[in-house]
């Protein structure tokens, strides 16, 4: 049987900003705990505690290698999370051609205003 996800754990994870960004550290590459903790202007515990966060909500996981603990994506809680928000229709692909109209249009609109 598949792992059932708690949704509401999934999203009060990425709800915050340092959580966001250590899963974009680890879509490069698996990450030692203290490589993950090195770009954060925090303890070592703290990030201890958002990796345990990710870790309960299932959007990564931890293994320990002799004295280091390593962590990487687990992509089953995303796609959980990815899922649950296409049942509303909100994840259209983006047509970059029109974004990038749009930026045009409003950066004229930004300079014509100066």
């Amino acid at each position: 049987m598949a792992p059932r996800y708690d949704l509401d754990a999934i999203f009060a994870a990425l709800a915050d900003p340092t959580r966001r960004a250590i899963l974009s550290m680890l879509l490069e590459d698996d990450m030692a705990v203290t490589d993950v903790a090195a770009p954060f202007g925090i303890s070592l515990a703290a990030i201890s505690k958002h990796l345990a966060t990710l870790a309960a909500a299932g959007l990564i996981a931890q293994e320990r290698r002799g004295r280091i603990t390593w962590c990487k994506l687990d992509p089953e809680g995303m796609r959980a999370a990815s899922v649950w928000m296409r049942c509303f229709g909100q994840l259209d692909p983006v047509d970059l051609d029109d974004f990038e109209r749009f930026l045009a249009a409003e950066l004229a609109a930004g300079l014509s205003d100066d």
